[in-house]
């Protein structure tokens, strides 16, 4: 079965019926938030099965750590992510936040960093002229975004920033897809499966329609393998490690395994998170240190094999399908995340 550049549904079953979704022929532009995590590939995945044409969807993918940092993220990530878009012959545009993570940490009486975004014409820069803050300290573990500023700060709202200054989505109906699932916590139980997208202004001069999609959120995480077993995707590179999700590899909520995997990996960027908890006199975890968390681990088994040199590289070289497909060790493993 040819995976490239078919116009028609990869899955050569029965395909999904759209009793669930919102009628996406009406859209001129479908934006797939997209992580590289299985969640974000099963939304993907569906949408192909639905027979969404390619010519209105795109992927968007955050750049955590901004263009050129590297503290919080995968390094494999953002190739890999290139590598799924260019396989299923779709574009992706990236946005940052100038400085990533590691500079919206640091602030001390400034205002957060410009935005950079991608679009068909080029390269846009907006923001960096707000009210002065300072953190000077890790997101935390919480589900309020206030404090998990992370989530908030590095994509949600650099993702509307984006379709807010974005002269293509005016006057356009607009839909943003995310992958967020009940079945993950009591917070994201609570949301809605479709909705006005923050950066909407229907009723607005712009006239700009942005709807918000989540396709999988009553999926269990069963249903999410089994779109991507079906279509022989070949996972992150993380699942393959053991990891039960792709956020950033050096995730807030990281449970003593993973952060005892991470040790064993990076042992630099561990490092480099314990010196930053010692500097800002808070850690991430508020009562243990991301050292307390790691020796009370045990790393996953797979983090001695070749996935290791893989995840850790910036470039990823491996098949984007496999003809023997079979469950990473991390599916239906410890999956912490947001509450």
């Amino acid at each position: 079965m040819n995976h490239l550049c078919q116009e028609s549904p990869l899955y050569d079953g029965e395909c999904l019926a759209r009793s669930n979704a919102p009628d996406l022929d009406s859209y001129d532009h479908i934006l797939v938030a997209f992580s590289g995590g299985k969640d974000s590939m099963a939304c993907l995945l569906h949408l192909l099965e639905l027979g969404v044409s390619r010519k209105r969807l795109e992927l968007w993918h955050h750049r955590i750590d901004g263009a050129d940092g590297a503290l919080m993220d995968w390094p494999v990530t953002e190739d890999y992510c290139s590598t799924i878009a260019a396989h299923f012959c779709l574009p992706i545009f990236f946005s940052w936040k100038e400085g990533g993570f590691e500079r919206e940490m640091l602030r001390d009486r400034s205002p957060t960093a410009p935005i950079h975004f991608e679009a068909p014409d080029g390269l846009h820069t907006i923001g960096g002229l707000g009210p002065q803050g300072t953190r000077q300290k890790f997101p935390q573990v919480s589900g309020n975004l206030a404090v998990r500023w992370c989530s908030a700060y590095l994509k949600i709202d650099v993702a509307a920033a984006a379709i807010r200054n974005d002269p293509r989505f005016v006057g356009k109906r607009t839909l943003v897809v995310t992958g967020e699932r009940a079945e993950e916590s009591p917070g994201r139980a609570k949301y809605a499966t479709f909705e006005a997208h923050k950066a909407d202004r229907r009723a607005g001069k712009a006239l700009r329609h942005v709807d918000h999609w989540r396709p999988v959120h009553a999926w269990a995480e069963a249903e999410v393998w089994d779109i991507i077993r079906r279509h022989k995707v070949n996972p992150h590179p993380a699942y393959w490690l053991g990891f039960g999700r792709v956020s950033c590899m050096k995730c807030i909520f990281g449970s003593p395994n993973q952060w005892a995997s991470i040790r064993a990996i990076d042992p630099d960027g561990l490092r480099a998170i314990a010196q930053y908890e010692e500097i800002f006199g808070v850690t991430i975890h508020r009562t243990q240190s991301v050292t307390d968390r790691a020796n009370q681990g045990q790393p996953y088994p797979m983090v001695s094999s070749k996935w290791r040199d893989i995840a850790m590289r910036k470039r990823y070289s491996e098949p984007v399908f496999l003809d023997h497909w079979e469950y990473p060790d991390g599916a239906f493993g410890e999956s912490v995340g947001p509450t």
